[in-house]
């Protein structure tokens, strides 16, 4: 379509005649008079060959996303690429600015008003801000505000702004450079004079739409589809995933602009867009808000008659309106035109603040009419201001109901908002109602894409685990878990989990089982960061777990030992002794209140001042034991002691009180006491397994016959009995109930231990019978018998793990293996360089495979230690030495010598001195974690050793299988109240929590932090007074005056 202005050159889209497709040229329709070019009868669209990513060259290396497409594009398209493929947070707001004028530049206060205000109430809300994205008037300003409190605000803050930029293709300024058919990743844009004003690309926006209509160098291309984009988020919900319970809350903010943004304003109105008019910023903003401050309490009249009044706008307004328009655009031609334009589209002032008012609320009456309030509280939740919501809508003034809040409790949950889940269980909702297996279902099935407990719940749905959100859980925590899980969702929000750890009951068992679910998934999770804050929330659930049973250990000894042995059925049936094995929990293991129980259930009914050499007295002399050389706890205070203890399972009736038991005779009872105790079992199994040694050192040195008829002699007989034993032993822990004292993990790595040992020992023992009974082997099988003895001295180790001082130097030696193996990769690939090198330079003519091999491994390794092989060659057992290269051979055996003697030594010491120094520091933490796992194993064994062992075990064999009578011991680590009783110490428990969290909130608060904090409050409140006094002040003093001067015009009426 020629452009009569440019005659003929031009086309009325902008482009040169000459651009145009030879179709478009020809005259096919000699009748048709086309006067007009419009976009959608006079283009045509094609694949899009302009995306990707673009880098700015000469600003920061931050590339953002562009894509060119047609202004009819579908905008849930468009949106969808923008949250999903190109990964930008979803809204919880869009300001889509507007205006700029070409004529006049942005005044001063403006751009204050768009640097404080907008974009910081946006970075608060995390909204979207929607500009043309050109580095010109309001778009250039948008971006610097953008920029300037990105650089500001923190890496940890929740909340970014996005700046989006709509521009129409034809006006951006070397675009051509952004063509790629095939996309570009990234591509380098490059503009001149960015100082200045233009239309290229500003490099302050994370994301271009530039749409494309045809037109080149023509603006308002992309209004429709801006409009419509605009519509289109407005319908879609707040929250990740689209889970908020409002709509996206839209509006546009109109900032001076010429007279054409009269038809962009009624496209966003008509769909109920609400529109925020700068006032005095200029252009359209100035006239719009004249027109509705001086015009409101004009008269109106009407065009014609009665009849025709709602026809049309009136005359009179009309001519105001065009009095208006004339004063805000003299330069405008078509005034008449566009006030006619105007008047057809029903801008009479009544309906023009109709639509500015309506549009402003219409979304929020859209939703639900039971509370007039519930719309603010919904979009308080959205935008995150717990602040706005306690002091507006939870006064005391508004009567909430419990439905009211449960969309806005979803959405706070969802979106990790924990201040308004706490505010709304404070205001009447019930969390345990509230989580009920449906919306449990619907929290978890709301987890992002890509997260680990995404993958966990996939993972379940793939293995058909029954209920998806348990069979995480009992991935993560094995037996420690119930299908009824409410306490344990949302673990990996930090705030989050805190705060439903507070509310949940069973505080030290929560704790702990927050502190397991937690280890867990740091132990899943690739990213760094993201490990390292699941150990350190880990951490915090331990240490509260610590902190709380210290108070109730200092407040009840007996209660709180209780607590450590409970039962749980919240927690599958666990106690917190096995829930504190199972998470690792060193830390809650070295209070004092869990060693005191342990000490009492290594001692027995003994007393724990008992000094050893009275054990070992009584032990070899059990006459001793009826003695007063051991003290044991007297038998009335036992009682007492244990009803002190389940006091609360006792009922206030009589006939609820257990009697108490018949007492054993004194020797039948002190005989147990003394050698059922746990201390005594391990002195027992100690000193047998010494003899066991010696025997067996015996065996190997002096007493190994010859095979039969000579061998084996009786000696050796016994110790492969011996052996038997113990091996039957190893078998009866794997399959001892208490296994379920180390739960999953802890269990199962003592289980493949304890497999290992008795697999090796049944298939030494019987190979080396089998080897001994024959000439031929015999020597063999009494390699494998030396070889066994190596292993049972190392067991040895084992035991030692109970002394205070030793116990943490078997974990350093542990530690050190693992810095020896990469010690030895070191050394080995040095050996490796010389010993090859040193081989070809001085043996260049021997190709035997023996002394190859031993002089590139076993000689460079005994040159380290000052070994040389001059007397094998003076003895003829190695070739003479080539002479030639001696000089290169010196030079290699001091740099090998150096790194290996020097470098390769000091740093294996180095390595062993930082082991040493990490676990010497948490030498006490580890010990009595260790301490645990053995006073449970033997408490578990028979009190009689190996291999007289065999006689307990056919006894527990007749007793336990046969018979089915329970084992007693088991109730000194789990203890099963009844319901009343269980309650009651729950009760105990959570009184104990409360004070606690109370103690450490009041020292919280009397930091000097919170104290600036409250001071800087209480200032905010003063200034705010102040400020509403003074407009007080000044509106009475304009009414004085104003009062004056009618006095003074009555008077001067008066006297005329």
């Amino acid at each position: 379509v020629e452009d009569s202005v440019s005659n003929g050159a031009l086309c009325q889209c902008g482009a040169a005649r000459n651009d145009h497709a030879s179709v478009a040229l020809g005259d096919y329709f000699s009748t048709a008079i086309v006067n007009h070019w419009e976009s959608v009868q006079h283009s045509s669209e094609q694949p899009t060959d302009a995306f990707g990513e673009v880098q700015f060259a000469g600003a920061s290396k931050r590339t953002s996303h562009f894509l060119r497409l047609s202004w009819s594009t579908e905008p849930s398209l468009v949106y969808n690429i923008l949250t999903t493929h190109w990964g930008l947070p979803a809204p919880n707001l869009v300001v889509s600015v507007v205006g700029g004028n070409s004529r006049t530049q942005i005044k001063t206060w403006v751009r204050e008003i768009l640097r404080q205000g907008l974009v910081k109430a946006s970075q608060s809300t995390g909204a979207w801000i929607l500009t043309t994205g050109l580095r010109e008037r309001l778009g250039r300003c948008v971006g610097q505000a953008v920029r300037d409190h990105a650089a500001a605000a923190s890496s940890v803050s929740l909340n970014k702004v996005v700046a989006l930029g709509i521009a129409p293709w034809g006006v951006v300024e070397k675009r051509e450079q952004l063509v790629n058919p095939q996309g570009s990743f990234p591509v380098r844009y490059y503009v001149q004079n960015i100082s200045r004003e233009s239309c290229s690309l500003d490099n302050n926006y994370q994301a271009f739409l530039l749409v494309d209509d045809g037109s080149v160098g023509r603006r308002g291309g992309e209004m429709g589809f801006r409009a419509r984009l605009e519509e289109y988020i407005s319908h879609q919900r707040t929250g990740i995933w689209g889970s908020g319970s409002i709509d996206i809350p839209v509006v546009c903010m109109l900032i001076s602009g010429d007279a054409d943004m009269l038809k962009r304003m009624d496209l966003s109105l008509k769909n109920s867009i609400p529109w925020l008019v700068l006032a005095g910023s200029g252009g359209l903003a100035d006239f719009l808000s004249d027109v509705l401050e001086n015009l409101s309490s004009a008269p109106a009249v009407p065009s014609s008659g009665e009849g025709n009044s709602e026809a049309g706008p009136s005359v009179d307004l009309k001519d105001r309106v065009a009095e208006r328009f004339k004063k805000h655009f003299p330069s405008e031609i078509q005034t008449d035109k566009l006030v006619e334009q105007v008047s057809a589209e029903a801008f009479t002032l009544e309906e023009l603040e109709e639509r500015f008012s309506v549009a402003l609320s219409s979304k929020q009456r859209a939703l639900v009419e039971a509370s007039p309030y519930s719309d603010e509280l919904k979009l308080a939740v959205t935008w995150n201001r717990v602040d706005i919501a306690k002091s507006e809508l939870f006064n005391s003034d508004i009567q909430w109901k419990y439905e009211d809040l449960e969309d806005s409790m979803t959405d706070a949950l969802i979106n990790d908002k924990p201040q308004f889940v706490r505010l709304f269980a404070e205001n009447g909702l019930n969390i345990v109602d509230y989580l009920n297996y449906g919306r449990l279902e619907s929290l978890y099935r709301s987890v992002p894409d890509g997260t680990l407990l995404y993958q966990l719940l996939q993972h379940c749905l793939e293995e058909r685990l029954g209920n998806m959100v348990s069979g995480v859980l009992k991935h993560l925590m094995g037996d420690a878990c119930q299908p009824f899980y409410y306490k344990k969702q949302a673990v990996y929000l930090c705030e989050m989990a805190l705060f439903f750890w507070e509310m949940a009951g069973e505080a030290v068992l929560s704790a702990l089982g927050g502190c397991k679910i937690l280890r867990e998934l740091s132990k899943r999770e690739d990213e760094t960061e993201t490990k390292l804050s699941m150990k350190e929330l880990a951490q915090k659930f331990e240490n509260l777990a610590h902190d709380i049973f210290s108070s109730c250990y200092r407040s009840d000894e007996n209660r709180s030992f209780s607590l450590l042995i409970r039962k749980s059925h919240f927690w599958g049936h666990s106690t917190c002794l096995q829930m504190g094995v199972s998470a690792d929990a060193r830390l809650f293991f070295s209070n004092d209140g869990v060693q005191s129980l342990l000490s009492q259930i290594w001692w027995g009914d003994m007393k724990r001042n008992t000094e050893i050499w009275k054990l070992l007295l009584a032990f070899f002399c059990p006459i001793l034991c009826y003695t007063n050389l051991i003290s044991f706890r007297n038998q009335y205070d036992q009682q007492e002691e244990e009803r002190m203890r389940f006091e609360d399972e006792l009922d206030q009736d009589t006939d609820s009180v257990p009697q108490r038991p018949t007492q054993s005779p004194f020797i039948v009872s002190r005989w147990r006491q003394f050698w059922f105790a746990p201390v005594t079992s391990f002195l027992g199994n100690v000193l047998m397994y010494f003899l066991f040694l010696l025997l067996f050192a015996y065996v190997l040195l002096v007493d190994f016959k010859p095979p039969p008829p000579s061998g084996p002699a009786a000696t050796e007989c016994v110790l492969y009995f011996w052996v038997f034993t113990l091996v039957c032993e190893e078998i009866r822990q794997c399959l001892s109930p208490h296994r379920g004292l180390l739960t999953t993990k802890c269990h199962w790595l003592i289980y493949r231990f304890a497999t290992r040992w008795c697999c090796y020992l049944t298939d030494s023992v019987i190979l080396c019978l089998c080897f001994r009974m024959f000439h031929r082997s015999h020597e063999f099988g009494r390699d494998v018998l030396c070889l066994d003895y190596m292993v049972f001295t190392l067991r040895l180790i084992h035991i030692f793990a109970i002394h205070k001082q030793l116990g943490p130097k078997l974990i350093i030696v542990g530690n050190m293996m693992k810095d020896v193996f990469f010690f030895l990769f070191f050394l080995g690939v040095w050996i490796l360089a010389y010993g090859v090198a040193n081989q070809a330079l001085i043996y260049t003519y021997d190709p035997n495979p023996n002394r190859i091999f031993l002089r590139v491994f076993y000689m460079p390794y005994l040159h380290i230690f000052g070994y040389d092989n001059v007397t094998l060659i003076e003895s003829g057992e190695e070739p003479c030495k080539n002479q030639e290269s001696n000089w290169l051979v010196v030079i290699l055996l001091v740099v090998y010598l150096l790194v290996t003697n020097i470098l390769l030594i000091n740093l294996v010491i180095a390595m062993f001195s930082y082991t040493f120094s990490e676990v010497q520091e948490h030498s006490d933490t580890y010990w009595k974690f260790q301490r645990y796992n053995l006073i449970v194993e033997y408490h578990s064994r028979p009190s009689l050793a190996p291999p007289f062992i065999i006689l307990s075990h056919i006894k527990v064999f007749i007793k336990r299988i046969i018979h089915k009578v329970p084992s007693v011991k088991i109730h000194h680590f789990v203890l099963d109240l009844e319901p009343k009783a269980a309650n009651r110490l729950s009760t105990w428990e959570t009184i104990q929590k409360e004070d606690f969290l109370t103690a450490r909130n009041k020292i919280q608060k009397s930091s000097d932090s919170e104290r600036l904090k409250r001071m800087s409050a209480k200032v905010d409140d003063v200034l705010k007074r102040l400020t509403e006094s003074k407009e007080f002040e000044h509106r009475l003093q304009a009414q004085v005056k104003q009062k004056h001067f009618s006095e003074a015009l009555t008077l001067s009426f008066n006297t005329l």
